[in-house]
């Protein structure tokens, strides 16, 4: 790639989105990520934009290539053969959950079980939702002082 070539807005988002990965695992500090961000973003060539990432693993940016097509990773039809069931990972939980849903149906004295079983379910789904907005809120704050903190640095030096 001529190191001439003009660089385009998203050329100049993956960069910086890598440095603040390379931040995030401890290579960069926050001044040299605010030094690179502000020189990635005003860089003009791929040129200016490998001299950002020089010292980095990844050292030179490429441009966008054609993705290839997105391969479903699910299951096969159901006429493609059993063959696909043991391949899968992970725990079956779907069966227990009905297995558990049956057995507290079937036994009269079990629906308190039944009921219990479908409180932890909520609380679950529940705290998972409450440390999932927390999260999501405290990444878009990061990001919300990060910006505008990016956009100081770059009005003062303009």
């Amino acid at each position: 790639m001529d190191d001439r070539i003009r660089v385009s807005d998203a050329d100049r988002d993956r960069v910086t989105a890598r440095l603040r990965e390379h931040f995030a695992e401890g290579r960069l500090t926050q001044d040299e990520l605010d030094e690179r961000i502000s020189a990635a973003l005003s860089a003009k060539t791929f040129g200016d934009l490998r001299r950002v990432m020089v010292d980095l693993p990844e050292p030179t940016p490429v441009p966008p290539r054609a993705v290839p097509p997105h391969q479903w990773a699910g299951p096969p039809h159901p006429w493609a053969g059993p063959h696909w069931i043991a391949r899968r990972r992970g725990p079956r939980l779907l069966p227990l959950v009905l297995l558990v849903l049956l057995a507290a149906l079937v036994f009269p004295s079990s629906g308190w079980l039944l009921f219990g079983f479908l409180k932890l379910i909520l609380a679950f789904w529940l705290v998972v939702f409450v440390v999932g907005a927390l999260a999501a809120g405290l990444a878009h704050r990061r990001m919300h002082h990060h910006w505008h903190g990016n956009t100081e640095h770059r009005h003062r030096h303009m």
